[in-house]
This record gives structure tokens, C-alpha cells and sequence, in this order.
């Protein structure tokens, strides 16, 4: 079978569920198995070549196709979620009075680490559409324990997302063993690191995991919100609804978790988290130079 890295598959035993990027192909025993990456999905797989098959032009736009249809219906929701929360702050601001100068509104730093730059890319394109400032850097995810510490110093995040690829593999082990899993050990270690820089929960508000993800290890770390309680797939694109939602939610009010999820793609079962304050402030009167020096 010709199938080279960076190869679009399916997985023939699955129905072709998932469609996957060939990262790396290996020998093992005289067979060869190749390494994939989701295309939309955060799951990291290796399947052996017989199990695979090329996925056409036509399926890949359709995949496409749907994938946008979905993201499209979650922005459009997330957008009203914010204009009504924004109705409100211009009452609050003028205690119901009508307004003499516009408002401004700090929405919080993020930062943003990534074991896949297109999965980043995704996400950077999906925040600047939502207005949020956000730094992102790839960063492998086992150097994320060892690096997270200056990066927290050096960009003094209010949000911190640390995600990527992992799966959990049942022939490791059990589900609650942590050596089950490709990268929830790592994202683990990185949730404890950055605690050991700001322990509060509210000072520094952190999203971690990805597809089927050790969720209770990354919340008893100290993470607000993590994947994936019933090990299931996560959406590329599900970090950046939560923290939307909590960076556009005031920091004198709570984001409650049902509020976080609901606009997500994957929902309840890949996202979990604990309630939360919000990041935003709000201020006036409004100088359009401020614009500059943001």
C-alpha cells in the first residue's frame, strides 16, 4: 500500500471515524505501523498499514464541510452568549442611566501552549475572530513540565491552555493509571508547575488535556477545566470556547460549568472543569489611543 507521511487515512477497523495525518511510519517486526494525528480531533494513534486506507478529495470536503458547519453553529451561539453579557455590562457600567462616554474591556491575557502547530494555527485564527490576546507557542509535550515556568514569568498569563495529542491505550493498563496514556503524565506535571508559580485558582486559570485525557489527575492538579471525563475524542477547537467564555465573563462574577460547556463541540463528556471566576474588566471612558497601545 502507498501511503506516505502526511498522508490523509482511515482506520478500516473503525469505520473510518476519525480521518488521521500520517506523522511517521516505523518497522516493527518486519510490518510497518504508522504514527497519525487527528486532522480535527486531538488524538495521537498508531495503526498498522493493512488497517489503513487513503481518504479521497471528496470525503476530506466533506469532512471539511461538516467540520466548518459545526464550528459555525458554536461561534454563532458563542456570539450571542456575548452580546447579551455585553447588554448587561452597559447597564451595570451606567447603573441603568443613559451612557455619556463608551466603555472599554480587558478580557484577559492567554497563553496558550500547543503540541501541534496546526491544531495552534486553528486556535489562533479561532481567537482573533473572538477578540481575545493570546500568545501561542508549539511546544512538545514532554518539554511542557520543563518550560511552562518561564513562560508563565515571561508572558504573565490571566488563562493558561496546555493541550495537544494523547490517547489512553487500554493494553497500558487501567483507566485510572496514568502510565496508560500517552501524555496525560506530561500535562499532568505542567498543571503542577505552573502551580508551583501561582497556586489560585482565579490569579492564573488553566485549561488542560486532550483527547481522552486522565480528567481527574489534571483537575486534582489544580487545573479549572480539563478533558476528558469520559475518555472520549475532543474537538481542536474546545480549549478556546471555555476560554472564551471565561475570559468574556466579568472577574466579580462566577463561570459556572454548564455555562463553559455548552457552546463547545464536544460537550460534558470530553469537558469537565470547576466553577470558576471570570478574567474580564470592564472601564471607561473609552480612548480610541488605547487601541494603539494594546
Amino acid at each position: 500500500m502507498s501511503i506516505q507521511i502526511n498522508d490523509v487515512v482511515g482506520r478500516i477497523s473503525y469505520k473510518c471515524d476519525v480521518l488521521f495525518r500520517v506523522i511517521d511510519i516505523r518497522e516493527i517486526n518486519g510490518s510497518k505501523e504508522a504514527i497519525l494525528f487527528g486532522e480535527d480531533i486531538r488524538l495521537i494513534a498508531d495503526a498498522p498499514f493493512h488497517d489503513l486506507t487513503p481518504v479521497g478529495s471528496d470525503m476530506r470536503n466533506e469532512w471539511k464541510h461538516r467540520n466548518e458547519e459545526l464550528i459555525e453553529q458554536s461561534l454563532k451561539l458563542f456570539s450571542q452568549d456575548i452580546q447579551l453579557l455585553r447588554q448587561k455590562y452597559r447597564y451595570d457600567v451606567t447603573q441603568g442611566y443613559k451612557q455619556t462616554s463608551e466603555f472599554f474591556q480587558m478580557p484577559g491575557k492567554v497563553l496558550h501552549m500547543d503540541g501541534d502547530p496546526n491544531y495552534l494555527k486553528k486556535c489562533m485564527d479561532m481567537y482573533e475572530k473572538i477578540g481575545i490576546p493570546v500568545q501561542g507557542i508549539t511546544c512538545d509535550e514532554k518539554e511542557m513540565p520543563q518550560r511552562i515556568g518561564s513562560y508563565i514569568e515571561k508572558f504573565r498569563p490571566d488563562i493558561l491552555v496546555i493541550t495537544g495529542h494523547d490517547a489512553y491505550s487500554k493494553a497500558k493498563g487501567s483507566m485510572m493509571d496514568l502510565n496508560s496514556y500517552r501524555h496525560s503524565k506530561e500535562f499532568v506535571q505542567t498543571v503542577r508547575e505552573a502551580r508551583k508559580k501561582i497556586p489560585s485558582l482565579d490569579q492564573l486559570v488553566i485549561f488542560a488535556g486532550a483527547c481522552q485525557s486522565h480528567f481527574e489527575s489534571l483537575i486534582q492538579a489544580g487545573a479549572n477545566f480539563a478533558s476528558s471525563p469520559a475518555r472520549v475524542n475532543i474537538h481542536a477547537l474546545d480549549p478556546v470556547y471555555i476560554v472564551a467564555k471565561i475570559c468574556y465573563t466579568p472577574f466579580m462574577e462566577r463561570v459556572h460549568v454548564w455555562d463553559a460547556l455548552k457552546n463547545t463541540l464536544t460537550g460534558e463528556k470530553g469537558l469537565g472543569g470547576i466553577e470558576t471566576r471570570g478574567v474580564l474588566r470592564t472601564g471607561m471612558p473609552y480612548n480610541k489611543f488605547m487601541e494603539n497601545e494594546s
